[in-house]
């Protein structure tokens, strides 16, 4: 099966795991401190406005929790989102109000967003769709002028840059996901940029049980009582650990290496399915926009999408949509209506395998079954 993803992990993250467990110390400790102040250099940022955590989810959590929502408070996002974001505005009693996208790109502009702010808008969330860095400089000079808060949900995108910017640091929170599917892999694992230094500080307390001190060895040193709890607040247990910040600190050196890779099986895709009939390829990058690569999607014919899929999917080729309009989802408090350029993309948009294990081969393969497929279900009718 060529996989969709496929982590890339090896010898040196097996000999960083092999470390700690030859310290003894597995859970939140010295090498996540280590990985918090390497992942805030890689951000140009300082490193404690990074929170490493067990998942991208659980930064969109406490990002929604920092905010103090309340009932009636709005969070605009894209339609074309992973669940988590709305399912975290949610459980802190707000409401997703989704806007519309850009129908190639798949992220949206400055104008969508515009179109659905409202006087109970508290914060903006933006996904940067396959590592795209999109619109998001545009986005973060309206929030800033109406003050509203930025969230960028930059799960696809840790090494996405706009003129030498990391993504990430245009908005007043982000979130990268490191599961076992993304570029930046630890297994499970996430981190979070907060700007205010003050929150950052509120955010590291609320992913440990909302403790100001920790106890235990460390706060042995600087307290008599070190086992008395300080807790300014309930908070939840969603911290990293070392196990999974070793694995990170070693992709996070391998990073450069995958992406260089990335970039030449999109460029290869790029060379084999120009010109093909019925077939759209991700636009050009904008001038200064440098991207993860996280998708490579390509857009059909409505009604063709899915029967070329389960054809990719006999050649033991996995493909997919991502992400499922939320705006259809009856579960967000929608459940119909009408995004057009969200429909459009949805109907059209299928994400190939793109992941630095494929081999050249592998690439040619699914533009060989891509491109049979096609041939063969144009030249008949839908069953």
């Amino acid at each position: 099966m060529i996989n969709l993803f496929q982590p890339q992990v090896g010898a040196e993250e097996l000999e960083a795991v092999a470390e700690v467990f030859r310290d003894h110390w597995l859970g939140h400790g010295p090498r996540t401190k280590a990985f918090e102040a390497e992942f805030a250099a890689h951000l140009d940022v300082p490193a404690d406005r990074v929170i490493f955590v067990n998942s991208g989810t659980a930064g969109l959590f406490l990002a929604m929790e920092a905010l103090d929502l309340e009932a009636g408070d709005e969070v605009v996002l894209p339609s074309l989102s992973f669940l988590a974001a709305p399912n975290a505005i949610l459980d802190q009693g707000g409401t997703p109000v989704f806007c519309d996208v850009d129908p190639r790109t798949l992220n949206p502009s400055a104008q969508d967003v515009e179109a659905v702010l409202t006087d109970r808008t508290r914060a903006v969330v933006v996904l940067h769709y396959g590592g795209y860095p999109g619109d998001v400089a545009a986005i973060a000079d309206l929030c800033r002028a109406r003050g509203i808060t930025l969230v960028e949900d930059a799960a696809c995108s840790v090494a996405s840059r706009i003129d030498g910017r990391a993504v990430g640091t245009f908005g007043d929170f982000a979130m990268w996901s490191f599961d076992a599917m993304k570029v930046l892999v630890t297994g499970d694992g996430g981190m979070v940029y907060v700007r205010d230094a003050e929150q950052a500080a509120r955010v590291r307390r609320l992913a440990y049980h909302g403790l100001a001190q920790p106890s235990g060895i460390g706060y042995a040193k600087v307290s008599a009582r070190w086992w008395e709890l300080d807790i300014r607040e309930p908070g939840r247990r969603v911290i990293g650990n070392d196990l999974t910040a070793a694995i990170g600190s070693v992709q996070l050196r391998r990073l450069p290496e995958m992406i260089a890779r990335r970039r030449e099986i999109v460029a290869l895709y790029d060379k084999e399915l120009a010109g093909l009939d019925d077939v759209l390829t991700p636009p050009p990058l904008p001038d200064g926009h440098e991207s993860t690569h996280y998708f490579y999607w390509v857009q059909l014919p409505a009604g063709l999408r899915d029967r070329v899929a389960g054809d990719l999917l006999a050649d033991d080729i996995y493909t997919t949509f991502r992400y499922a309009p939320l705006h259809k989802v009856p579960a967000y408090g929608h459940g119909g209506g009408e995004l057009p350029s969200s429909d459009w993309a949805s109907d059209r948009t299928l994400c190939l395998p793109l992941h630095p294990g494929l081999s050249d081969e592998d690439v040619l393969k699914v533009v060989d079954s891509l491109r049979t497929a096609l041939r063969n279900r144009s030249a008949r009718p839908a069953a």
